[in-house]
């Protein structure tokens, strides 16, 4: 049976935004106070323990609209990294100012996500509805690596910025990020009008993405809200470690599997492109959701409609949930955005990885795997007791772990106190 842990959680802690950007599910607005029924700091901490009695090793995503606008936004992140919770802050950048990005490391901050989705001034600032906002992001990300705070660059794909894919990828390199994902638009709240991009060009930028994976000593490059990510990993090659066969639990849809969002009021919803509640952490806890909400039931034993329930990608990929529901409110409909044709081939089952050999691990080791995000640990552990293996060792050790940190990463995402300290092999 498969266990179905939180992996990773979104808060959306409010709707104050200091950006009014063209694309947000949230349809955030340029507030001073936020929603007046906005969780507080108490029912924010409360659910951040009950997060952390789910699954202890959660990531949790404090994000907003632009949460660095919460006076309350340090206290939470240190609350949530004292349960042993991974804290990532999702940010527009444009408020990474050196005291900020300051109290950030302080609170123990693991990461910050930050969005840049041109490096053409007029066209970020237009997009994102405030003169300047590229240049402050961009002071911003100086701050975070001066001040050894790990960073992501997110970037939205839709039609006017399609062609932009690696230039973006190469400065985001140069910047120093640990992590490149690329967002494929959903058409939901202030962005239900703007034009998406094609199946056939999804499927482009998709197929170009997993051709560079090893372009970019040091970065991963990801492709997020596109789980047809898993079937062309596998069609290259289906020992792919991208791939849910081979243990890798991320990259696909997990809304409901794996993942969930709050919104400000502390409503549970499976993703932030789905509106509809599945419960309030006002009546419930997050646990009681997580284990009995229905939705959540159903997509972790889908009936999936069109190709999609036809597909023999059907377990790997089974398509966005969010799409079809945008287009026409069926949570588990056809995507759309898809341009296979299923082939009327058996269902390809998630596999377990044959082990030829026991393998043991030092407690250091462990412990190094444990700090990496829960979705990533058996992937890498896979990875790892393998290349042991080739080595002829019994026991994985931590200078063996970062000898192959190196060999991924070279000697810079190595050192002690690092930016990038949980770089995995």
């Amino acid at each position: 049976m498969v266990e179905h842990k939180p992996f990773l959680v979104a808060l959306n802690l409010t709707l104050r935004c200091n950006l009014a950007c063209a694309h947000c599910y949230l349809d955030a607005g340029t507030r001073d106070s936020g929603d007046a029924n906005e969780l507080d700091s108490n029912d924010v901490k409360r659910i951040l323990a009950q997060i952390s009695e789910t699954n202890p090793a959660c990531m949790v995503v404090m994000t907003g609209g632009e949460p660095l606008l919460r006076p309350d936004i340090y206290e939470l992140c240190a609350y949530a990294a004292d349960l042993g919770l991974m804290v990532v802050v999702g940010t527009n950048g444009t408020l990474l100012t050196h005291n900020n990005v300051r109290h950030l490391v302080q609170a123990g901050v693991h990461g910050v996500g930050i969005s840049v989705d041109s490096l053409t001034p007029a066209f970020h600032d237009a997009f994102r509805g405030w003169k300047g906002a590229l240049q402050h992001t961009l002071n911003g990300i100086a701050q975070c690596r001066e001040q050894g705070l790990s960073f992501q660059i997110h970037t939205s794909i839709h039609q006017a910025n399609v062609g932009q894919v690696d230039e973006i990828m190469t400065w985001a390199h140069q910047q120093g990020a640990l992590v490149m994902n690329f967002f494929f638009l959903v058409c939901t709240g202030r962005g239900e009008k703007m034009t998406d991009i094609t199946a056939q060009q999804y499927e482009q930028v998709l197929a170009h993405l997993l051709g560079v994976q090893d372009h970019y000593a040091g970065m991963l490059v990801r492709a997020r809200c596109a789980p047809h990510f898993k079937r062309l990993a596998y069609q290259r090659d289906p020992a792919s470690p991208l791939t849910r066969a081979q243990g890798y639990e991320g990259g696909g849809c997990l809304a409901g599997l794996h993942y969930c969002r709050v919104t400000p009021q502390g409503a549970v919803t499976v993703c932030p492109y789905v509106e509809e509640s599945v419960g309030s952490l006002h009546q419930a806890s997050f646990g009681q959701i997580w284990e009995q909400a229905v939705t959540f039931q159903q997509l972790r034993n889908p009936s999936l409609g069109g190709k999609c329930g036809r597909c023999e990608f059907s377990v790997l990929c089974g398509g966005c949930r969010a799409r079809p529901f945008a287009m026409n409110g069926d949570l588990f409909g056809e995507d759309r955005l898809c341009s296979y044709e299923p082939q009327g081939l058996p269902v390809i089952a998630v596999q377990s990885v044959a082990v030829d050999s026991p393998v043991s691990w030092h407690k250091e080791a462990s412990a190094c795997l444990h700090r990496l995000p829960y979705f990533l640990q058996k992937m890498i552990k896979n990875k790892v007791e393998k290349a042991a293996r080739e080595q002829q060792l019994e026991t994985v050790t931590k200078d063996f772990m970062d000898t192959l940190r190196q060999a991924r990463f070279g000697k810079q995402f190595s050192k002690p106190g690092n930016q990038n300290k949980s770089v995995h092999p």
